[in-house]
């Protein structure tokens, strides 16, 4: 019976995040009303203390715990243990692991929207308008993509990754005290690089957030033009903001109200990009004939921009590495209450295309009001008065 100690501690943690989920699923308005921002307090508390350590600490301790494991199962064959006992064992850490990143991030999946919180109305919307809003990303980006910094090359040249990550915080701040969307009053601590980055890159990982010690961490090996973005995005998961569809949006928002145009440049370079992918995915003659006349619209710089996002991607990205880092992020993101699992990055199209209409739209909408003037002839009707002609005369 001992040899199985490890899988029953392992089937317990799995039933008690089970029934987390469970409860989530199930009382996802009282989990809205109090766990986001119980624990939007414990990850700032955790991002200060692991924030002294300019390496991420996650990362260390994964690679204790790797050592570990491997060191173990060198005494399993030395020592001539039961291995059938030290695989209950290790797959009840992770389980345990799983269990509390549950407990302390997880549960956000099972939160309220981004666009609740904003008040902001999710419809659906015609091609016209999804075309309209996406000529409206375009020519944003257009405009900003001859202000930014460039080397001779014609290469986009931002500020350092520690610049630029202690930049980040302000639109967090602005879109709180400012536009006053408390949603976004979290913790505003510079992202972390990740280390190992040509690993991450090579299977498409740009950023990642770890719950446990409150780390917002981003690949510093993306292009400049992504760097803002990533970092507002994962600065966005710390804040409790779960969905990818919601990070991505709130990392929108947090870089196009930032004072520096770097920030607002890779705003509405992703907010193109993925507008008019979606564009693009629209299956007739007209949203291919209306994709055909914005990307004409698309300017030098921004179309250099453009093209060297895509070969580096194309370059560094490793098919099978991405194939697997896709595979297991899909597989957590369903399980973790993500439905589309990671077609729900794309998904922000729809908060962008509603955003630009309630937004620009309609505020840009005037109805004209005939203002009422007794002495005008046209606006006074005069017939039932005496000789009103020759008095006006």
């Amino acid at each position: 019976m001992k040899y199985w100690f490890g899988y029953l501690t392992a089937g317990i943690f799995a039933a008690m995040t089970w029934v987390l989920s469970q409860f989530g699923q199930r009382y996802s308005t009282l989990v809205d009303m109090v766990y986001p921002y119980v624990v939007r307090t414990l990850q700032d508390i955790l991002a200060n203390w692991t924030s002294q350590i300019s390496y991420p600490v996650w990362q260390l301790l994964a690679v204790v715990l790797g050592v570990l494991i491997l060191a173990s199962l060198v005494l399993v064959i030395i020592l001539k243990w039961n291995p059938i006992q030290w695989f209950g064992w290790v797959l009840a850490v992770f389980s345990g692991i799983y269990l509390l990143h549950m407990a302390m991030w997880g549960m956000n999946y099972y939160a309220g929207s981004l666009a609740d919180d904003m008040r902001l109305e999710v419809s659906s919307y015609n091609l016209e308008e999804l075309t309209e809003a996406t000529e409206y990303y375009r020519d944003k980006a257009n405009a900003l993509s001859e202000q930014v910094n460039r080397d001779a090359g014609g290469n986009v040249q931002f500020a350092s990754f520690e610049e630029l990550a202690e930049k980040a915080g302000e639109g967090f701040h602005t879109l709180t005290y400012g536009n006053h969307y408390p949603v976004f009053a979290g913790c505003q601590l510079p992202v972390k690089k990740l280390d190992w980055a040509d690993m991450y890159t090579s299977m498409g990982i740009t950023g990642f957030t770890f719950g446990i010690t409150g780390e917002a961490c981003v690949n510093p090996q993306i292009p400049d033009v992504l760097l803002p973005f990533t970092m507002c995005h994962e600065m966005a998961h710390r804040m409790c903001i779960a969905s990818e569809r919601d990070a991505n949006f709130a990392g929108f928002l947090a870089c196009s109200v930032n004072s520096d145009l770097e920030f607002q440049y890779s705003a509405y370079f992703m907010a193109f990009r993925y507008c008019y992918s979606a564009l693009c995915g629209v299956n007739t003659q007209s949203a291919a004939a209306a994709a055909a006349r914005v990307k004409e619209g698309i300017g030098d710089k921004l179309r250099y921009d453009w093209n060297a996002y895509d070969a580096f991607f194309s370059q560094k990205q490793d098919t099978n590495a991405t194939k697997f880092a896709d595979t297991v992020n899909d597989t957590y993101l369903k399980t973790s209450g993500e439905e589309s699992g990671i077609a729900s990055y794309a998904e922000v199209c729809d908060l962008l295309v509603n955003w630009h209409i309630q937004t620009v739209v309609l505020p840009s909408i005037t109805v004209e009001k005939n203002v009422f003037d007794p002495y005008d002839e046209t606006m006074v009707d005069l017939s039932g008065i005496v000789n009103a002609r020759e008095s006006n005369g």
